[in-house]
């Protein structure tokens, strides 16, 4: 199969995936809703989630609201009853809580030494932060659990904090009985509105994924509905304000430059490494490279109507640049495209565009 009939299966599962078992979707929420959505700022972060540039770039923030605006309300991508955890470990007298949520993480990408350092700081430096977890339940049958025993040991079954976490734990089997990332999405956004119109008002600061905080972003699996931040503007208007960190971990410098010829001109391309592709069956991995004072000579050649959004690559783009990203076969064959940056979109999603040679 080629690689493009390939990569159209990958776009048409996930679509799929999101109309998949909607008639079996947890029960609606039996928590009391907040009468009226709050008038408070909102200011979202977007990440690559356990780089520990942006976690400092994060933690810089949060102490610049926390200490100026006298901010104190965090919130972040983890679910309800792992962010209780973390409230209570930040009332305790040593890190066995942090310790013990932290070590649930093992086999994500939260799980470094620079996360939890992450968090000791916000606890050293900001001890009055209170954090709120909007996600569905991730480490449900471990993290979740414990909490609802923790609850159940103090006589708190009949709380609200026991039917959230109960929700939390239900949402998380849910998704990840059906790997639905549509209802995912909808269910963080839902999760954050109830929470944040909580607040009286209160501004609030989020640490998310970068693929939740586009102001005009499709969710990132299927494209088929907005994604978190679309959501919450569409909510609150402009007191919602986005800011994508994860461009931080892209701000790097070529591992070499080449000489690669195209047609009858030799280019100085910039090569920026290989990116394993597991989800493309027949497929290793790509390479990246730039061709450098390229743009112009390409950028009248006819387009294929493939794209490759810039979030696929592994350094930063701009607009005016000519890409070679060559598909390495498990036979050890390849192929090589020609990609642009035209200042194009795709799904709200900043994209390159394939071009034919002549």
């Amino acid at each position: 199969m080629k690689l493009k009939r390939l990569l159209a299966l990958v776009l048409a599962c996930t679509l799929l995936t999101g109309l998949s078992a909607c008639a079996e979707a947890p029960a609606p929420s039996a928590v009391t809703q907040p009468p009226s959505h709050s008038q408070g700022q909102l200011y979202l972060y977007g990440e690559a989630h356990g780089v520990e540039k942006i976690m400092n770039r994060e933690l810089e923030l949060w102490c610049q609201y926390y200490d100026k605006e006298q901010m104190r309300h965090l919130f972040i991508e983890l679910p309800y009853f792992t962010a209780e955890f973390l409230n209570l470990w930040m009332q305790a007298d040593n890190d066995d809580i942090l310790t013990a949520v932290f070590e649930d993480w093992d086999g994500t990408a939260a799980y470094t030494p620079q996360t939890k350092e992450f968090y000791q700081n916000i606890k050293d430096r900001c001890p009055e932060t209170i954090f709120y977890g909007t996600d569905v339940g991730h480490q449900y049958d471990t993290t979740g659990e414990r909490f609802l025993a923790y609850l159940e040991g103090r006589g708190l079954k009949d709380s609200e904090q026991y039917l959230l976490a109960r929700e939390a734990v239900e949402q998380g089997r849910y998704y990840f009985e059906r790997q639905d990332p549509v209802y995912r999405e909808n269910k963080m956004t839902e999760n954050f509105v109830r929470a944040f119109d909580q607040l009286a008002d209160a501004p609030v600061m989020g640490i998310y994924g970068s693929a939740h905080t586009g102001l005009d972003a499709m969710d990132f699996s299927t494209g088929s509905i907005p994604c978190m931040a679309n959501q919450l503007r569409a909510i609150y208007g402009d007191a919602v304000h986005s800011e994508d960190l994860s461009w931080l971990t892209k701000d790097i410098a070529p591992e070499r430059t080449e000489m690669i010829t195209v047609g009858a001109a030799d280019y100085t391309a910039s090569y920026f490494g290989a990116q394993a592709v597991p989800w493309l069956e027949g497929y290793t991995y790509r390479e990246f490279w730039r061709l450098e004072q390229a743009y112009d000579n390409f950028k009248d050649r006819p387009k294929t109507g493939d794209v490759l959004p810039y979030d696929n690559y592994p350094m930063l783009l701009d607009a005016g640049q000519v890409f070679i990203v060559d598909y390495t076969k498990t036979d050890g064959s390849r192929i090589r495209l020609f990609y642009r940056s035209d200042g194009s979109t795709w799904n709200g999603r900043p994209t390159t565009e394939e071009f034919t040679l002549p």
